[in-house]
């Protein structure tokens, strides 16, 4: 069975530091796209970040790109989330998520098969 494990969220200060991890197991890490994605309050879920298999192609929402980092360390079956510079705007539950290989890296939640448990990331001002 396929299983997907965040860890890494907390409770940080404005202009603070998180990074979070997405450990997977039962699936063939290196066969699957990898996403990120959170979801706030009242709001619906969006998009963070992604990473191709290899970890060549990296994408992300445009508000974010400064600021957030993804990677994937094949070997260990995990990916991760570096997140700088955080605002209060950031506090959401972040999930990682993941979807066979395909020509083009999906945006959209729908898109992804699998799902983590989410961390949830508070940042005060």
């Amino acid at each position: 069975q396929v299983q997907l494990v965040e860890s890494g969220g907390g409770l940080v200060q404005a202009g603070g530091s998180l990074r979070l991890s997405c450990a997977a197991s039962g699936l063939t890490f290196s066969r699957y796209i990898v996403g990120w994605f959170r979801q706030a309050p009242g709001k619906e879920r969006e998009f963070v970040a992604a990473i191709s298999w290899s970890g060549t192609g990296t994408y992300y929402a445009d508000s974010l790109k400064a600021r957030f980092t993804i990677s994937r360390d094949n070997a260990k079956s995990t990916a991760y989330l570096q997140m700088n510079s955080l605002k209060p705007e950031d506090t959401a539950v972040y999930y990682c998520a993941a979807v066979p290989r395909r020509a083009v890296v999906p945006r959209n939640p729908g898109e992804y098969d699998y799902w983590g448990q989410g961390t949830q990331v508070t940042v005060s001002s």
